[in-house]
């Protein structure tokens, strides 16, 4: 394991000495255009492990993607290695579904503090809800990026993350009451506390979610990148294109439904991702949105 070999995966090529938020930002974009967030093992007959060297072969070798656990453990192994003041927190995601928050604390961020400021860090949570820079810890204040504005709250020692979309243009009518589609303008994310985590705190969610019948991740293929321009995803069966600020305060959102013998050679050519094993793509409908 080492950090020239993981740059080499994001294409970064900047500095490395620097522990300032501008070289962080820069990493991290690299990150989320190069690696996806993916859930594809489950789908293919591989198990979701959370061992570091693991994580870092799949990753960066084997040039596959990872759900948060994943890349947010792997985020957080290189900041710590850069000289990053590093630490992990446990989020719980909003279900648009039920109205409610997950009772099981299922989302692993990285905190990373420079000069006295905190900033949160998450590199998988992908579609639509996946940050394009750190955010910085501040309860009630809007920070407009790319995606949207995403905000901070804060009550009671509890952080809630919450994020602000544009308007949607979607040319496929087809489309346009597909249950992938969020409808709300202003979407809760997720909360978490300022408790710090390890990874050991994640071994039971990392089972469960690769083997429940309730788990979201057992009901969809997931496989999403960011883009200079917004992001791509693949659930199940169906492409989705988005570019933010197409036009004034609207994103586009481009919809295809693909063919079995498609997907793999899309998720090469759209995700850099090639499988060893067969995928068997699924998209029960559900809460799952972008």
């Amino acid at each position: 394991m080492n950090l020239e070999e993981y740059f080499a995966r994001t294409g970064y090529k900047g500095s490395t000495e620097k522990q300032d938020l501008e070289t962080l930002t820069d990493i991290f974009q690299h990150h989320i255009r190069a690696v996806p967030f993916e859930n594809l093992s489950i789908h293919c007959g591989e198990k979701i492990t959370l061992e570091l060297e693991h994580v870092y072969n799949k990753i960066v070798r084997r040039k596959r993607g990872g759900w948060c656990m994943e890349n947010n453990q792997l985020l957080g192994w290189v900041l710590k290695g850069l000289g990053y003041d590093t630490s992990f927190l446990g989020a719980y995601v909003f279900n648009p579904q039920q109205n409610a928050y997950a009772t099981l604390m299922t989302h692993l961020v990285v905190k990373v503090v420079i000069n006295g400021k905190a900033y949160i860090v998450d590199g998988g949570f992908g579609v639509s809800y996946q940050m394009w820079q750190p955010m910085e810890l501040v309860s009630g204040k809007d920070q407009p990026q790319a995606p949207g504005v995403f905000r901070f709250t804060e009550k009671n020692g509890v952080w809630y993350l919450e994020k602000m979309r544009r308007k949607q243009y979607i040319p496929n009518q087809s489309f346009s009451n597909s249950d992938l589609l969020e409808k709300k303008e202003c979407r809760k994310v997720y909360m978490f506390s300022l408790e710090p985590r390890t990874v050991e705190d994640f071994r039971f969610q990392c089972t469960y979610l690769q083997t429940s019948p309730d788990s979201l991740f057992t009901k969809k293929s997931i496989c999403t990148l960011q883009t200079t321009e917004g992001f791509r995803a693949l659930i199940g069966w169906t492409l989705t294109e988005t570019t933010y600020n197409y036009k004034e305060n609207m994103d586009l959102v481009e919809f295809v439904t693909l063919e079995d013998e498609e997907v793999e050679k899309t998720l090469k050519e759209k995700f850099n991702v090639t499988l060893e094993r067969k995928l068997v793509p699924i998209n029960v409908k559900g809460s799952y949105t972008i």
